[in-house]
């Protein structure tokens, strides 16, 4: 499996930004985490299979919006309300296995893609 995310940039504090990841080959569980600098990887947000369960971390609920397009197999996070604390590097991920849950461990998932910047300025 391959991923290409993209959609990170400058943006300022209170703007939106979509991030998109396309995926090839099988996925399951799609997910989207995050590293700032000098910090540990951090879940954001994961979706299951048929996009009918969404999970996100307490610090982006009510701001961002995880979704899918099976057809596209491609997944997204629509960051609204975008705080300077949400600067990072933003990674894709895919568990590939079948029914497995929605998980915030970065260990349970198989493939992940390159990531983007994202850069909120106040």
């Amino acid at each position: 499996v391959q991923l290409q995310a993209s959609g990170g940039g400058l943006v300022q504090a209170g703007g939106s930004l979509r991030l998109s990841c396309a995926a090839s080959g099988r996925t399951y569980v799609l997910g989207w985490f995050c590293q700032a600098p000098g910090k540990e990887r951090e879940f954001v947000a994961a979706i299951s299979w048929s996009g009918g369960s969404t999970y996100y971390a307490d610090s982006v609920k009510g701001r961002f919006t995880i979704s899918r397009d099976n057809v596209k197999n491609t997944v997204y996070l629509q960051m609204n309300s975008l705080k300077p604390e949400d600067t990072a590097v933003y990674y894709c991920a895919v568990v590939s296995r079948s029914y497995s849950p929605l998980s915030t461990n970065s260990h349970e998932y198989d493939y992940w893609g390159q990531g983007t910047q994202v850069t909120v300025s106040s």
